[in-house]
């Protein structure tokens, strides 16, 4: 049984996300819902602070607590991995999100662990190799002003990334420009990315993880990153609270009665 403060914290974040309270409303004073019987103070007090972590309402002295407008963080599509942004530059993916959406960001917005595991049948299928074999898994977190947003792990076949500071669990991206430049310095350079997306309801650990309230659905990605001659040097699987991005793809539209390009 859910404790008093997450079923009234649940119970106004549906409130919030029906429209009932509208962005840039008021919330009750904690008082208000004291005396209407909805607990004792710091039994409202933890709920509204809840619903701040959660990213639904902002607080401050003099305002009491304000319902936020919707503010969902734009994701790229296939410009996030523009090769002049992490071979070139320094603009590793989840930056390159931070800097399209008008955002603040720093390096140590993403946080890792780095860990020889055995791969399981989805992962040694993408990586071509048997289950069980050995594979390394960088499992990162990131977070925008504190609060998480999603769940990043990808794995590599020991040989390509061995040395490299694709191993190395130090917080922030893997060096200049992240992991797709060590690959692309170790003679990997990423040509073609396949990313399959389908939404679920997020574990009872996930949502631990990225402070979800309860009943936020997770979009969860899978990446697999092939060099030009097809070799797969990344799977990648991402959970990311759904409600915190919007996906946005731009590409041109395919011909099929038309060679492609390099061919005759």
């Amino acid at each position: 049984m859910a404790p008093k403060w997450r079923d009234l914290a649940d119970r106004l974040a549906e409130r919030i996300r029906s429209g009932e309270y509208e962005p840039g409303r008021q919330l009750p004073h904690i008082r208000d819902l004291v005396a209407a019987g909805e607990g004792s103070k710091s039994t409202v007090h933890t709920a509204y602070k809840a619903l701040e972590a959660e990213g639904l309402v902002t607080s401050s002295r003099g305002h009491g607590t304000v319902v936020r407008p919707p503010a969902a963080l734009q994701r790229l599509g296939t410009d996030r991995y523009d090769k002049a942004k992490w071979r070139d530059g320094d603009e590793v993916a989840f930056i390159a999100d931070r800097v399209a959406s008008g955002r603040p960001h720093s390096r140590g917005d993403q946080t890792q662990t780095v860990s020889r595991v055995q791969a399981t049948d989805t992962i040694a299928a993408a990586l071509g190799l048997r289950p069980g074999s050995d594979v390394y898994a960088r499992a990162r977190l990131i977070k925008e002003s504190g609060r998480p947003t999603h769940i990043l792990t990808s794995h590599y076949r020991p040989e390509h990334v061995e040395g490299t500071r694709l191993v190395d669990p130090a917080p922030g991206p893997a060096g200049r420009g992240g992991g797709f430049r060590v690959l692309y310095d170790a003679g990997y350079e990423i040509d073609r990315m396949r990313e399959e997306l389908f939404a679920r309801s997020a574990t009872p650990e996930e949502a631990k993880v990225l402070q979800l309230p309860s009943g936020e659905a997770v979009v969860e990605l899978h990446r697999t990153a092939f060099t030009a001659d097809g070799t797969v040097v990344e799977f990648a699987i991402g959970v990311h609270a759904a409600s915190r991005f919007r996906w946005t793809y731009d590409f041109a539209v395919p011909d099929s009665t038309q060679p492609r390009s390099g061919q005759r």
